[in-house]
This record gives structure tokens, sequence and C-alpha cells, in this order.
């Protein structure tokens, strides 16, 4: 298989100019192919990075899920960081009139739910704004660029736009971050921002993150593992819900439970289900924060056998139907506060990005289980992007 390289990987080896300020949107979850930080990558290359930002969890990517991040200085380099999950989402004009362009550099996982996404959005009006050429210097999306595997519901603007989720996009949108930067382009800006994106070398849209010959570096402290990045998409819509998904433990998202869950009997309905590509095992744990920290919890984690024909956003809702069926008393919606939303309050609608998935599942769970494949749908998504794929 031809080596995997990264956009800045091809932006260090063509990028002539070295005069110009750069501002770098980054964290300590990207390298280049040989493994070195993209900021001191570049700097060894000799281009003048003057300013550095980080999204959530900040730049060494350790701060807890939804908590304020403050500016520093980096250890490695000596920039200042200007924090995007702090009092200013979106850079503000003083912060950028200095530089000659912004490049952005962030891992993602494929799923809207996740906020780097939105920082890059952000980012986008800050530069349109201002006039700042922007660069994205793109990576393979690790859950794969294989459309027929998108997966709605898609966000209804009106009614669930937030930080996890501002625009209307699947859940699971099969697209690389750069290509979602040029559907912005188009959609939102009417082509007037100057950006351009470095693309990765030699991946194609069927791969996942595990056919990449790459080692596996953690996109933000709950996403830990390779497996993860599987079953995030999944089993993040717990957090709407008075259920662990496993915070706290050695496999966030890999689980779920409660104190009042009869994980053997939870095991055996989900794998009668005819789910593809994913089995469930029994499993107890004592989560050390969230829903019931410190206390036993009896519940499952699911094991995905067969990545490309495993429909994550699918199961996930699945189970929450599942859930709500066997422990009708016990299974309550939960708000989950956070910096951008204090006081957590429709979170499980703003994961799914309409309020029908709760509404349905309030009038019927049996119907809304036979439902959730229209719920799922992804209408003309393919139509839209297909002018924007690079892969």
């Amino acid at each position: 298989m031809a080596r995997i390289t990264f956009g800045i990987d091809h932006f260090l080896q063509t990028a002539q100019d070295k005069s110009k300020r750069w501002g770098l949107v980054t964290n300590d979850a990207v390298f280049t192919r040989d493994f070195v930080p993209v900021r001191q990558a570049l700097l060894d290359h000799g281009f003048r990075v003057v300013r550095l930002f980080s999204p959530e969890h900040g730049l060494q990517v350790i701060g807890a899920d939804g908590a304020l991040m403050a500016h520093q200085t980096d250890a490695l380099t000596g920039l200042p960081v200007f924090s995007l999950y702090g009092a200013n989402l979106r850079p503000p004009a003083e912060v950028l009139q200095d530089l000659d362009g912004i490049l952005f550099d962030l891992p993602d996982v494929g799923v809207r739910f996740y906020t780097y996404i939105w920082t890059l959005s952000y980012v986008m009006e800050a530069c349109h704004a201002a006039r700042v050429p922007l660069i994205v210097l793109d990576r393979p999306n690790p859950l794969s660029g294989n459309l027929a595997l998108a997966e709605g519901p898609l966000l209804d603007e009106t009614q669930a736009a937030s930080f996890i989720g501002r625009w209307r996009i699947p859940a699971r949108h099969s697209l690389t971050i750069g290509e979602l930067a040029l559907f912005w382009q188009r959609e939102r800006f009417d082509e007037g921002l100057d950006l351009k994106v470095y693309k990765a070398q030699n991946w194609n849209r069927q791969q996942f993150f595990k056919d990449l010959g790459l080692p596996f570096v953690p996109s933000s402290p709950a996403i830990s593992s390779m497996e993860t990045l599987l079953t995030y998409p999944a089993l993040c819509f717990l957090e709407g819900l008075n259920v662990s998904e496993g915070r706290g433990t050695a496999f966030p998202f890999r689980v779920c439970g409660a104190p009042w869950m009869d994980g053997l009997v939870l095991a055996k309905v989900f794998n009668h289900s005819g789910l593809a590509g994913v089995k469930a095992r029994p499993f107890s744990f004592i989560p050390s924060e969230g829903f019931y920290k410190n206390q036993s919890c009896q519940g499952i984690m699911l094991h995905v056998l067969d990545a490309p024909v495993f429909r994550p956003v699918y199961v996930g809702l699945f189970l929450v139907g599942l859930l709500k069926k066997l422990y009708p008393e016990q299974l309550q919606w939960a708000n989950y506060p956070t910096h951008v939303n204090k006081t957590g309050a429709r979170h499980f609608d703003l994961l799914t990005g309409t309020p029908r998935v709760r509404e349905a599942l309030e009038v019927d769970v049996n119907q809304f289980l036979g439902q959730i494949r229209d719920l799922t749908g992804v209408e003309d998504w393919r139509t839209r992007v297909e002018a924007f794929l690079l892969y």
C-alpha cells in the first residue's frame, strides 16, 4: 500500500513563500507523516508561524469535555495560544489583523457532533469577514469517506443549531475536513472566502483508520482507541440520557450502563435484534465521573466486528429505543452542561440535530424502533457534496 501522507506534508513540500505571517489552528493530536508535531514542522521548515489557536480540549488535548479553555503559551514553541473554546468561539478581527493567513490542521472523527469542525466553521466566518486567506491541511476521515455509509438525521438549523451542529449536515457525514470546508465555502460564503485545501495523499474513500497503517493518537480525551472511533457515533447519544456512556472508565463511548440495568438481559436482546456488524457483551463498571460516579453499573460493551457494514448512528438510536422499551420508568432525558450550553438543556435534541427523534420515542417506542431507517436518512447529501470530493 502506498504511504499515506497528510495535507501538512504536501504543504511543507510545495509551499514556497516563507515570508508570510501565519496563524495556526492546531492541537497536540496532529503530526506530520514522520510524527513531528505540525507546529514544530512548520517552524523547522522556515515558515513564520506567529500565533496558535486551539479548539475544545485545548492545545494539549487534555481539557475535560465541555470545559472552558484559557489562552496560554505553548511550551514547545513559545508561541501565544488563543483559545477558541473560551470567551471567543470565533477569532476576533483584531487577532487576525497582523496575519497574512490562517493554517487549519485539526483531526476529525467524521461525526457532526464532534466540535472541531464547528471551530472550522467559525474560523471560516472570521477569515471571510477579515479578508484573511485560509488554508486547510487535510487528513483522512477515520470512518472512511464512503458516502453510502453517511447517516442522518440531517440537522434542523431552525430547532437544533448549536456548537455540536451549526449547519445542515448528517450525523455521519463521510467527508474529510477539507471537503467540508470546500462545501461550506460554496454553500455559506458563495465562494467569497479565499480558501485552499492541501490534500492528503494515497488515501481512498473506502479506508477506515485501521486500514492506514498509522499509529493511533487520541483526538480528544475520550476518543481513546481505534475501537472508540467506531462506537463513538453510536454511544454519544447517551450523553442526553441518565445513562453512563463510559466516561470515567478505560472504555469511554464503548460501554453503556446504569445501576438499574441488567447487562445479561440487555446484551441478549441487543444481540437478537439482527444489527449488522456489531455484538454486545454484558459488562460491569464503576465510573469515576459523570452519571453514577463511583456507583456499580451493569450494562454492555459494544464490539464492532465489521466496520463497513456497521451503522453506528442507527445502532445508537436503536439502543436508546431498546433502553426505553426495557426500562420505561428508569430511563430519563438528562441535561449535559458545557461551556457553550450552560444549562445543558435539550442535549439529546442537539445531538440528533432535530426534536423529531425524541418526539417519536415519546409517542410510541415500538413504532420508533421501526422508524429509525427513515429518521437516519440523508436525502440528497451525496448530490449536494459530489462537486467537492477530493478523493
